[in-house]
């Protein structure tokens, strides 16, 4: 087959499988809380007022990560007419969507040209079909976005050392550039320790840096980023410094941030849960990879992919691993390596069979937890997704996911038995039926989660929308979700569950008129709400949206600073949003 047709067969599955996997039914799905939904109304935000320096959302700006991801979802925004794009969804997801998908077709590009297409395809899935994958490569927050960056920028630059000739010698670091724009200088954190550490076990240092130019591409990567940072510091000053680079990078690598701590072995099961059921398969890559290390010479370059996806990947679990903060979707942008690395292992006949039948065993057992579904199902309570147990036995999601898990691990047992020699085959008897899994039964139990957990306070919004005063503000107590102010149009004033909470309201709000307040069933209950006059207008889920007086709330108030209770809006809160 013509080198041509072949790119054009692989790009063409690739393209099918990842929209399969990352596209179908986006728009479905309204907006996550709770950060997905301020993302969504940053980037809206922008296309609506036509600011697009400064994201901002509920009246604040929003400094946590910069604006790439913004402009995406703002330009989708505008690309979409909202007749087509009720929920926003399509404008909001679709970035991390194509991400991902650009993604899969870079790493089948990489692996096409010296191990074929099937094992091309199999690198794809093997990155796509990960857990944590599968679940951030359909929301709206900057993680995917990033991975595709650094994803596309390290492999460019692995092709540049490999294939010096081929490709534009800048780009890869165009890429980086944008991965500064997306979510800080994290992007070149990665790239760059991942390139020394690399030339150090491929014993040629000096030959990388020539390949690749990392001073000059350094330079080029902040000349792509650096214009925003400069005009969003001369436009907002020292809460953007501060914010962003003391608050949302320093302080959260050097101090625990909204209690995500963590051990320092914190990532070894994030990785292990990231890699099902192909655990096993990574886990004996990263092993006979780090003994080729020492026992055999370096690989020529055009043959050093496993020792760069190594490389790629150990810089990015030890580099989290050392931040006091730690959250799952840090790793996110090591995962293209673990792809590679699961898909092109190479090691002894027998330890790769016995590797195969582990992940088989795998497969097997994830089909057995399915089966026994009516077992455990039941016990999944959430008061914000009422009937979540009912209606997962009943939507049939779950015994799909059964027979898909026993499907693979057949297929894989029968390869195995017939002794088939290659590993493409039977890694793909695995892979395909886990992209059945991801459209018959993940992507249904989202929309299911979807219309218990966010439907009703949708509904709440248009309420609002209809009834709310002109001028009349808007407040939500209890849980406090960003997805309001999104849904609403309008400015948000949240409050926590206890006593403070309905004294931050009575602070911040007009002395006289009325208004709006959306609050959970359990706030409802706390001693300091029950009684206080209000007129029910809306009731949906566990929301109830009421009008309520002012002069009430203030009279309630007064009571509660008698009683010795203080305010806590003045507090400085640099997740206020």
């Amino acid at each position: 087959m013509p080198p041509a047709l072949r790119r054009f067969g692989l790009a063409a599955v690739i393209v099918l499988l990842g929209s399969a996997l990352f596209i179908w039914r986006l728009g479905e799905l309204g907006q996550l809380d709770e950060t997905p939904a301020l993302f969504a109304a940053a980037g809206r935000a922008m296309a609506e007022t036509g600011d697009w320096l400064t994201p901002r959302v509920n009246g604040h700006p929003r400094f946590d990560k910069p604006v790439l991801i913004y402009w995406l979802i703002g330009g989708f925004t505008a690309l979409f007419p909202a007749s087509w794009d009720p929920l926003g969804s399509w404008a909001s997801t679709l970035p991390s969507g194509l991400a991902m998908l650009a993604l899969m077709l870079a790493l089948g590009s990489t692996v096409l040209p010296r191990w074929g297409p099937a094992r091309a395809l199999t690198a794809a899935l093997a990155f796509a079909l990960s857990p944590l994958i599968l679940l951030w490569g359909r929301v709206a927050v900057s993680d995917p976005l990033l991975t595709a960056c650094i994803g596309l920028g390290l492999l460019g630059l692995w092709h540049r050392y490999g294939s010096p000739r081929s490709g534009f010698p800048w780009l890869p670091w165009v890429v980086l550039g944008l991965g500064v724009l997306t979510k800080g200088p994290v992007a070149l954190v990665i790239a760059l320790p991942t390139l020394l550490l690399f030339g150090g076990l491929q014993r040629d240092l000096g030959g990388l840096i020539r390949a690749v130019q990392p001073l000059r591409g350094m330079a080029v990567a902040l000349l792509v980023a650096a214009p925003w940072y400069a005009l969003e510091l001369w436009q907002e000053g020292q809460p953007f410094l501060d914010s962003f680079f003391g608050y949302h990078n320093l302080q959260r690598y050097t101090a625990v941030v909204n209690n995500h701590a963590g051990p320092w072995w914190y990532y070894a099961p994030v990785m292990a849960i990231a890699s099902l059921p192909f655990t096993p398969l990574l886990l004996l890559g990263v092993g006979a990879e780090l003994q080729r290390c020492w026992a055999t010479p370096p690989p020529r370059p055009e043959a050093s992919l496993n020792r760069f996806a190594l490389a790629w990947l150990l810089v990015v679990v030890l580099f989290f691993s050392l931040s006091a903060t730690k959250l799952a979707s840090y790793v996110l942008p090591g995962l293209p390596a673990m792809g590679l690395l699961v898909a092109l292992v190479e090691a002894p006949g027998r330890w790769l069979a016995m590797t195969r039948w582990c992940c088989v065993g795998l497969a097997a057992l994830l089909s057995a937890i399915f089966f026994a579904a009516p077992r455990w199902v039941p016990w999944i309570q959430d008061p914000e997704i009422p009937g979540l147990a009912a209606g997962l036995l009943a939507s049939g999601t779950v015994l799909i996911s059964a027979w898909l898990f026993l499907i693979a691990a057949l297929l894989g047992s029968a390869l195995l038995l017939r002794r088939v020699s290659t590993s493409d085959g039977w890694l793909l008897s695995l892979q395909l039926p886990m992209v059945a899994w991801q459209v018959l039964a993940l992507i249904p139990i989202s929309v299911l989660v979807d219309q218990r957990r966010a439907l009703p306070l949708r509904e709440i919004s248009a309420v609002v929308r209809q009834q709310g005063l002109p001028g009349e503000p808007l407040a939500m107590v209890g849980i406090n979700k960003p997805s309001l102010h999104y849904y609403s149009r309008k400015v948000v004033l949240y409050a926590g569950r206890p006593a403070s909470g309905l004294l931050d309201l009575a602070e911040q709000l007009p002395p006289s008129g009325t208004a709006l307040v959306v609050i959970d069933a359990t706030t409802a209950a706390e001693p300091h709400w029950r009684g206080l006059p209000h007129t029910p207008l809306d009731a949906a889920g566990v929301y109830r949206l009421w009008r309520v007086p002012l002069e009430a709330l203030q009279q309630r108030g007064a009571t509660l600073v008698e009683a010795g209770v203080r305010s806590t809006w003045r507090l400085p809160n640099p997740e206020r949003y």
